[in-house]
């Protein structure tokens, strides 16, 4: 109806120039176009056509590819300074000019203009333009989530003061309306005062479905510092004190132990300036058992191997085989002590990785007879008789995704196809709380570090914020635009960090539910998040082979570290934070100097305008490359001491078995084969 109305506008104005009075108002009254003024002054030639041309050149698809050639070649003969920041505009209004060309119907024309054009934009958009080459109709165009995107938000282009008058100037010049429509209801530009980046600049933050993060999306203050560590010096368990070289011997007098000042409690924890303030959050509180838990930790740490360049870690890995096709996530508890393993058939197994066998709790009437007072009444709740070295566990209904363990590894959470998350006890080896909220598969599920609250991130474009004592979300993390693939608490719990095919890494505030922070830079989907021990730095990681490193307090990407020829499935720090791992499936483990590239930096000297300079010569950080005999690897982790745990799966003829790694070469012993490797230094 508005192209009809448009056609009728067109005849009252030619029939005005032509001074044909009557036949005007005949014409008004007829087309029920009364109410349009019609004391206008006469118009010229070029008016009417004008008025004319304007409906006819409506959808025409010579003016498309006409207004773009131009707009080509004005940035390609530009000069160098300001060039790039004018190239980044191509992609979006080629995007844009293809789909007006597919809702007017020009498919062929939208296809040349794609073809003749699309190649020679950067690497990283030709997966997307692949995408939407596959849109050839306007039926398609609705509930596609690539067009959608497009046609629902602007895309965000950071550009100089200078850069935007020179375009607006070229705009001005060719008066192109078809370019002029879609600069300015498509695109946003975030104008910055300075000189113009440089390619490298550019490159480095560029990426994103819909362009860059604006200033304002990180100005809000982040607490990155870590809580200060619990009073924990009332608790000396006595079975540690054999531990102890200088601990004095006697292993069974616990009470000389609380007399004596212990060396590991003597000095105060500092309280870390950056961290957020007390009670910003709720957390739960320490339990005995927990304070004791933190104790045996304290002390494992105090063996704690120190790494660097000069000292790597052994790598222990655990091999899965005959599983490479039906074995889809695994994770180890914080202590090394559980793995636990999901299946494409929807179950999962837990094994025990020390001598002690896992154990169900007794029945209640069992219970019942137990000494509640005893000292080792844990101990006693279990049965002795189901002692086994793996479980199995029943409950979703499609392929397990992601696994996380409770801090005090008493819980077990997985999330699934299914669209669920389920809570399972180690104790009673049971799904105690299904949690459904989530529309579509859960890929990512992860417990905070303090425990009580988790994380997930799924296939609906949200990621949320659960506690385990109730069935809804507390927080809906809104605002990406494609699958939430990857969650991972901040070492405070204050926050979650979520990566995504949308290709940012968003930082949530767990408190507000506000986005505190929005990092582009990646090219592909993200799928491995790890946040540095002292909780300042991020580094993610997905299928483009690389690994970022962000610094938080202004969200600037600091390095990129490239060499994985695959996807990088998973990223763990090591406990005193001086080396970064990446794992990836082109089955190589890599090792990078982290404390070389903090050092590295230039922190203090921040200029809004600009992401500071990337430290991205991968070779000076890179230490070693450790490679698997053909086994992508699912995950990693570092053990209280430094050593690196990490699993994988491995082809062979037999059911899937877990070996445990204890020797440096291949032994093959009668029934299933078993790999066993260790790399490092001894």
């Amino acid at each position: 109806m508005e192209e009809d109305k448009n056609t009728l506008l067109a005849m009252l104005q030619l029939l005005k120039k032509y001074n044909l009075k009557e036949t005007e108002e005949l014409f008004r009254k007829e087309a029920n176009l009364t109410n349009v003024p019609g004391d206008e002054k006469p118009q010229t030639d070029t008016e009417v056509n004008s008025v004319l041309a304007a409906y006819k050149s409506e959808g025409d698809p010579v003016l498309y590819e006409k207004a773009y050639a131009e707009l080509k070649k004005f940035v390609e003969s530009y000069l160098d300074v300001y060039k790039h920041e004018l190239a980044t505009i191509l992609y979006p209004v080629l995007v844009h000019m293809y789909l007006e060309l597919v809702y007017n119907n020009h498919s062929e024309q939208a296809k040349q203009l794609l073809e003749k054009y699309g190649p020679s934009l950067d690497d990283h958009h030709q997966t997307d333009l692949k995408r939407l080459s596959n849109v050839t109709k306007r039926e398609q165009m609705a509930g596609n989530e690539f067009t959608d995107t497009f046609k629902s938000n602007q895309f965000i282009i950071r550009i100089s003061r200078d850069t935007l008058s020179i375009l607006k100037r070229h705009l001005q010049e060719k008066k192109h309306s078809v370019l002029l429509n879609i600069i300015q209801e498509h695109l946003y530009f975030d104008m910055y005062e300075g000189t113009a980046r440089n390619k490298q600049q550019i490159e480095a933050t560029s990426g994103a479905t819909l362009g860059e993060a604006t200033r304002q999306d990180n100005k809000a203050k982040v607490y990155y510092g870590l809580l200060k560590e619990p009073d924990i010096q009332c608790v000396a368990p006595a079975e540690e004190e054999e531990d102890e070289g200088n601990a004095g011997g006697e292993g069974d007098k616990p009470k000389k132990k609380k007399a004596k000042k212990d060396p590991l409690f003597s000095k105060k924890t500092k309280s870390d300036p950056n961290a957020p303030p007390v009670g910003r959050m709720f957390l739960p509180n320490l339990k005995d058992a927990d304070k004791l838990e933190k104790v045996k930790a304290l002390r494992e740490a105090s063996k704690r191997v120190a790494l660097g360049p000069d000292s790597l870690p052994s790598i222990c890995f655990y091999t899965l085989l005959n599983a490479v096709h039906t074995v889809t996530s695994a994770e180890i508890s914080e202590d090394s002590s559980l793995l636990a393993v999901g299946f494409s058939d929807s179950t999962l197994r837990v094994w025990s990785l020390v001598p002690q066998k896992l154990k169900s709790m007794k029945s209640a009437e069992a219970l019942a007879d137990i000494e509640r007072e005893a000292d080792d009444v844990l101990v006693r709740m279990m049965d002795e008789r189901t002692a086994e070295t793996v479980k199995l566990l029943h409950g979703h209904s499609g392929p397990i995704y992601s696994l996380t363990f409770s801090p005090d590894r008493n819980l077990l959470l997985s999330c699934s196809d299914d669209a669920t998350i389920r809570l399972w006890s180690l104790h009673t080896w049971t799904c105690v709380v299904c949690y459904k909220g989530h529309l579509f598969p859960v890929w990512s599920v992860r417990f905070s570090p303090h425990g009580y609250y988790f994380a997930t991130g799924s296939n609906d474009k949200t990621a949320r914020l659960w506690v385990t004592d109730s069935h809804q979300p507390l927080r809906i993390f809104a605002g990406h635009y494609s699958d939430v693939d990857v969650v991972q608490f901040h070492p405070n719990s204050n926050y979650v960090a979520s990566g995504s095919s949308d290709m940012t890494v968003r930082l949530w505030d767990c408190v507000t539910g506000a986005q505190v922070r929005l990092m582009t830079g990646h090219k592909a989907p993200i799928y491995a998040l790890s946040f540095s021990t002292e909780g300042r730095f991020l580094a993610s990681a997905g299928a483009d082979s690389r690994v970022l490193v962000w610094d938080l307090a202004h969200g600037h990407l600091v390095g990129a570290l490239s060499g994985h020829t695959s996807t990088i499935q998973c990223l763990s720090f090591s406990r005193d934070g001086t080396i970064l791992t990446s794992a990836s499936l082109d089955c190589t483990i890599r090792l990078w100097d982290f404390t070389k590239l903090t050092e590295e930096m230039v922190l203090d000297d921040v200029n809004v305008a600009h992401n500071p300079d990337v430290k991205s010569t991968s070779d000076s950080y890179l230490l070693r490359t450790f490679p698997t005999k053909n086994s992508p690897v699912l995950a990693l982790h570092f053990t209280r001491r430094n050593l690196l745990l990490s699993v994988g799966t491995f082809e062979a003829h037999s059911t899937t078995t877990v070996n445990r790694d204890t020797e440096e070469t291949n032994t093959t012993n009668s029934g299933p084969k078993k790999l066993r490797q260790k790399w490092g230094k001894d």
